[in-house]
Order: structure tokens, then C-alpha cells, then sequence
């Protein structure tokens, strides 16, 4: 049986490795050399030395996504859910085989929610996935994504907040940090629910690292501001 969730430990060994290596080869830059100063003018003062060491989790700025055209979650997309969304270029949506198989739990279930549709960010160059689960039921969105962040390991700092989509939906939204084992560090996750008559729907941006994290935000907040609830039969 194919395994229903690709991993991404392969993956973030090789990852691993390459930082070390690229740590190794860092070149300290040549030191800055300043004027004297003018006979009769105040003395200048040298700028102060820059920092040869880069901070560990030091940023890219993401670019905007690029919305491609193809949205996910209506009939006859590649995964059939009960809300739809933008995907950024790039970004390729694969649907869940059977993820209420039982043999699979352990990947395919967080707390109340089974995952449907997995978008993989690897095509479009970063490592990381948007996942879309549903919980079953009639409660508030904020209860089914509040079981679903406590039913994963190492989770610290969840912060909560009501916000809309871009036609003004309201959803509930999370931002937490998840301790990686692998990496021996903190990353960032988040995640948006909402309400629909078929359970609640939960968007998740996970990613390899804090780096990788943030720089998928663009495309997680693409999905969140098209995001549309669709009618039922």
C-alpha cells in the first residue's frame, strides 16, 4: 500500500548537512578602514564592527505569491473538500487516499481531524506542505483547532485570534512554536479553521524549519484570504 503522507526526513538530513558545511566555509569579511580625521575637526568615530557571525534563524523576505490560477476544493480539483482556495505557483495539491485507515493513524489524524489534501511547496522551491484537515461536527471552529494544536508534541507559545478571509468569513487563526527534535531548535507553525456545515475545515502551514516557515507565509496567506466556504447539496 502506498504510504498516504510523504516524509521529509530525508530531506532534512540533507538539509542538515548542508548548513554544516556552508558554516564551515563562511568567509570573515575584510575589516572596514576609516579616514583620519581632519586637522582642527572633531574626531571621527569608527562605525562599529560588524558582526562576523550571522543569527541562526536570520531570515529571507519572502516574496509575494503569485496566485497560478488553479484552486483546490471544488469538484473535479485534485482534492474534494468542503471549502476552496488560491494556490501560489507552483504549488501541487495531492488528496489523501483513505486517511481514516486505521494502519495509517499515527500520520493521518491530529486530535479531531484527519487530513484530506496535502499541497507540497517543494516544486515551487521551499520545504514544507499546507495540509487540509476536517474534524467532524457542529462546534465552534476555534474548539476543533484548539484540540488539533494540543494533540501535537512540543507545542508552546499558541496564540489565538478571530479574523476574516478576503470575503470577509470569519475564521479562527493560531500561531505556535513546535519544538523539532531533528534540528534540535523551535519552529514556527499556524493554522486557520473554519465552520462549514460538513465539520470544521483546518488549513496548516508546518515547514522544515523557522526559515523555510516564513518564507511559505506568502502562499498560506493567499489560501487564507481567497478561502471560500462551498454550498452544499
Amino acid at each position: 500500500m502506498r504510504h498516504p503522507i510523504r516524509t521529509l526526513a530525508p530531506l532534512a538530513a540533507a538539509l542538515v548537512a548542508g548548513l554544516t558545511l556552508t558554516g564551515c566555509a563562511a568567509v570573515e569579511p575584510m575589516p572596514e578602514v576609516t579616514p583620519g580625521a581632519r586637522p582642527g575637526a572633531p574626531a571621527t568615530k569608527a562605525p562599529a564592527a560588524t558582526q562576523a557571525t550571522k543569527a541562526p534563524h536570520a531570515t529571507r523576505a519572502p516574496a509575494v505569491a503569485a496566485a497560478s490560477r488553479v484552486t483546490v476544493g471544488g469538484s473535479g480539483t485534485a482534492c474534494v473538500l468542503p471549502v476552496s482556495f488560491t494556490l501560489a505557483e507552483n504549488w501541487e495539491p495531492e488528496a489523501i487516499k483513505n486517511p481514516e485507515d486505521p494502519e495509517f493513524a499515527v500520520l493521518t489524524r491530529q486530535g479531531p481531524a484527519f487530513i484530506r489534501c496535502e499541497v507540497d511547496a517543494k516544486p515551487a522551491g521551499s520545504i514544507g506542505y499546507l495540509r487540509v484537515w476536517t474534524a467532524a461536527g457542529t462546534g465552534p471552529a476555534r474548539a476543533a483547532l484548539e484540540s488539533f494544536v494540543k494533540a501535537e508534541k512540543g507545542v508552546s507559545k499558541a496564540v489565538y485570534k478571530e479574523t476574516v478571509t478576503g470575503g470577509a468569513l470569519p475564521v479562527t487563526e493560531v500561531t505556535y512554536t513546535v519544538y523539532n527534535e531533528l534540528m534540535e531548535e523551535s519552529k514556527e507553525e499556524r493554522a486557520f479553521a473554519v465552520a462549514t456545515s460538513k465539520g470544521t475545515v483546518i488549513v496548516h502551514l508546518g515547514g522544515l524549519d523557522r526559515e523555510e516557515h516564513r518564507e511559505m507565509l506568502p502562499a498560506y496567506e493567499l489560501a487564507r484570504t481567497t478561502l471560500k466556504v462551498l454550498a452544499t447539496t
